[in-house]
C-alpha cells in the first residue's frame, strides 16, 4: 500500500516538469478570472461569500453548486483532457482518478477560493 501511494505521488508531483507545463499557470488563470466574475456578481447581489456559504447554508448548496459548475466547468473539463494527454505523452496509461484530481487542484480550488475572497473585498470595498 506504502508503494503504491509513493507512485501515486511520485506521478503528481512529477506533473510540475515535462510536457504541456503552461496549463499548471493557465488553468488556475482561467478559474480565477471567473471565479472574479463571479464574486463581484455576488458582492452586487449582497450574498454571502461562496464558500462560506456552501458550507454554511445547505438550502442555498444545490443553487451554489449549480452556478459554480456552471462557470468551472469547461476549465475543469479542459483540465481532465490536458492532464489526460499528459499522462498519454508521459505514462503511456491513463490514471482517470489522477487526472481528476489534478483538474480539481487546477480549477475547482481556485474558483471556490478566489470567487469568496472577491466578494468579500469588494463587498467592503462598497461600505
Amino acid at each position: 500500500m506504502n508503494d503504491l501511494l509513493q507512485n501515486i505521488a511520485d506521478m503528481l508531483i512529477g506533473r510540475t516538469t515535462g510536457p504541456l507545463t503552461l496549463r499548471l499557470i493557465l488553468q488556475p488563470t482561467g478559474a480565477t478570472i471567473l471565479a472574479i466574475r463571479a464574486g463581484l456578481a455576488d458582492s452586487r447581489a449582497g450574498s454571502n461569500p461562496y464558500f462560506w456559504s456552501l458550507l454554511f447554508q445547505p438550502s442555498l448548496r444545490p443553487d451554489l453548486l449549480r452556478s459554480g459548475w456552471k462557470d468551472v466547468r469547461k476549465v475543469f473539463i479542459l483540465a481532465v483532457i490536458l492532464d489526460v494527454i499528459y499522462e498519454i505523452i508521459v505514462f503511456h496509461w491513463v490514471y482517470p482518478v489522477q487526472a481528476l484530481l489534478v483538474a480539481a487542484i487546477l480549477a475547482l480550488v481556485p474558483y471556490v477560493l478566489i470567487r469568496g475572497l472577491t466578494a468579500r473585498i469588494a463587498g467592503g470595498l462598497k461600505k
